[in-house]
C-alpha cells in the first residue's frame, strides 16, 4: 500500500466533527463498543498526564523499559512530521499496511457518526495495541485528563502526573487548580500514582481526589527527591540513592522528568540499569534539539540552529534556562505560534536571551497566530522584533547581518514539525 493510503483516511476523519477539540467520553465510548472493547485487552497501562514533561517523560520510561527487554506500545500527540509517529508498536513506529487497517476499520464502524479525528486515532491507536503482544502501553493524554480520549482504562497499572501550569484555559478551566482537577481525572481507585512537584494549589486538588479514591501517591519531595548535582542526575528514595549520568535531553527540567521516570521503574521493580538507560538513551524530537543537517544549514553554514516546540508560559521558562547552559552566542528567535496561546507569557521569560525575534506563521495551520501578531507581542516585551514570509527568509536576514548566530526556532510543535520534514 502507498503512504497515501493513510493519509486519505486520515483526511477523511478530519470531517466528522466540526470542532477540533469537543472534550467528551461518549464517543470514544461508544466507537470501543462497537469495535468490541479493545481497552480491555491491553497489556499493564502507563497512562501520563500533565502540563509539562509528559512527551520526554514517557520517553525517558521507555528507554528503561525496552532496555530492561520489554516490549513497549507507546501513544503519543501530536506527531511531527508523519502520523505514524503517533503510534509505536513493541518499539516499532506502526507500519503504513498496520496503520490504515487499524483506521479504515475505525472510520468503518463509525458509520459517519460525529466524532473528533483525536478521538478516532486514539481507538486506532488502542485498536493496534490490543492486537500485537508487549509487555507495556505507555498512554500520554492529549488534553486535560478526565474527558481525554485516553481516558478509557479502567484499571491502568500506574498513572503519572507531570507538572502542571496554566495552559488551555479555554478547555481546562481558569485556574491551575481547575487545570490540576482535570489532569487528576485520570487516577484511578487504588492505582498508585507518581507524582512531580506542583504549585500548592495543584498539589491540594491532586491529593484530595486521590484521597477519594484511596490512590497510593508517589510524589516528588515526599517519596521521592531528584537534584542536578555536579552535572549529574541524583536521585533518592527509600530503596536508596542513584548517582547517574545527566540526562540526554537537553534542561534543567529534564533532571525532573528524569526523576519521575526513575520514580516510574523503580515502582515496577525495574533495576538499576533500566534507570540509567532512562537516562541516558531517551530521544524525544523538538524539545532544544541542535539541528545538524537540512536546508537551512546547508545556506548559512556558520550558524547554529536550535529546534523547540514548547509553547506556554513553563515552555518558555525552560527554555530560556536551557540558553543559559549554552556557550555565549548572539542568539535570535524565529518564533510562530498558535491563535490559543500566552504568547506574552512564553516570550518574557526570553527577553534577556534574544537579540531578536522574527515572527512567521506556521505553514499549513488555520489556527496559526498571524506573524504581525507574534512580532508585535516581541516588540512590546522588548525584544527588536520583524517578520518573514519563510524561516528559510527569516534565516537569510538573520544570517546576512551575522553569520555566525545561533538561531532557535520555536514557538510551536506544529512549526517544528514542519521543520523537522526537512530537517530530521
Amino acid at each position: 500500500m502507498s503512504a497515501v493510503t493513510s493519509d486519505i483516511i486520515l483526511d477523511r476523519m478530519m470531517a466528522l466533527h466540526p470542532k477540533i477539540i469537543d472534550l467528551t467520553l461518549d464517543r470514544v465510548w461508544r466507537l470501543l463498543d462497537r469495535l468490541g472493547n479493545p481497552q480491555n485487552d491491553l497489556p499493564p497501562v502507563i497512562h501520563i498526564a500533565g502540563t509539562n514533561g509528559k512527551g520526554s517523560t514517557q520517553a525517558m520510561i521507555r528507554a528503561g523499559l525496552e532496555a530492561a527487554g520489554s516490549r513497549v506500545h507507546a501513544y503519543t500527540s501530536p506527531h511531527l512530521a508523519r502520523f505514524h509517529e503517533r503510534i509505536r508498536l513493541a518499539g516499532e513506529l506502526i507500519s503504513e499496511d498496520q496503520l490504515t487497517e487499524v483506521l479504515d476499520e475505525c472510520y468503518a464502524a463509525n458509520g459517519g457518526d460525529s466524532i473528533t479525528y483525536f478521538e478516532i486515532t486514539t481507538v486506532a491507536a488502542i485498536l493496534a495495541f490490543a492486537r500485537t503482544p508487549a509487555d507495556f502501553v505507555l498512554l500520554e493524554v492529549g488534553l486535560g485528563g478526565r474527558l481525554d480520549a485516553t481516558n478509557v482504562v479502567e484499571q491502568p497499572a500506574l498513572t503519572i502526573i507531570t507538572p502542571v501550569s496554566y495552559d488551555h484555559p479555554q478547555f481546562l478551566g481558569e485556574t491551575v487548580a481547575e487545570i490540576a482537577g482535570e489532569k487528576a481525572g485520570i487516577l484511578k481507585r487504588r492505582v498508585p500514582c507518581i507524582v512531580a512537584r506542583q504549585q500548592d494549589d495543584a498539589a491540594g486538588v491532586i491529593e484530595a481526589r486521590a484521597a477519594r479514591l484511596s490512590v497510593p501517591l508517589i510524589a516528588e519531595g515526599q517519596h521521592w527527591h531528584v537534584a542536578e548535582e555536579r552535572g549529574r542526575t541524583v536521585y533518592q528514595d527509600d530503596r536508596g540513592l542513584l548517582d547517574l549520568p545527566a540526562p540526554s535531553l537537553m534542561g534543567a527540567h529534564q533532571f525532573q522528568n528524569a526523576g519521575v521516570a526513575i520514580a516510574a521503574l523503580r515502582h515496577l521493580g525495574f533495576d538499576d540499569t533500566a534507570c540509567e538507560a532512562a537516562v541516558t538513551r531517551a530521544v524525544w524530537p523538538a524539545r532544544m534539539q541542535k539541528l545538524k543537517t537540512g536546508p537551512l544549514l546547508d545556506s548559512a553554514p556558520e550558524a547554529e540552529f536550535w529546534l523547540d516546540g514548547g509553547h506556554n508560559a513553563a515552555c518558555g521558562e525552560t527554555l530560556a534556562e536551557s540558553l543559559t547552559r549554552l556557550p555565549e552566542r548572539e542568539t535570535h528567535l524565529v518564533c510562530g505560534m498558535m491563535n490559543t496561546k500566552d504568547v506574552a507569557g512564553y516570550l518574557m521569560p526570553l527577553v534577556p536571551h534574544a537579540a531578536s525575534l522574527t515572527g512567521v506563521s506556521i505553514p499549513g495551520e488555520t489556527n496559526t497566530l498571524p506573524a504581525e501578531d507574534t512580532a508585535g507581542h516581541a516588540a512590546r516585551a522588548g525584544i527588536p522584533a520583524s517578520t518573514a514570509e519563510t524561516v528559510a527568509k527569516a534565516v537569510a536576514t538573520i544570517t546576512a547581518a551575522n553569520p555566525k548566530a545561533r538561531i532557535l526556532i520555536c514557538g510551536s510543535l506544529y512549526l517544528a514539525g514542519s521543520i523537522l520534514k526537512t530537517h530530521g
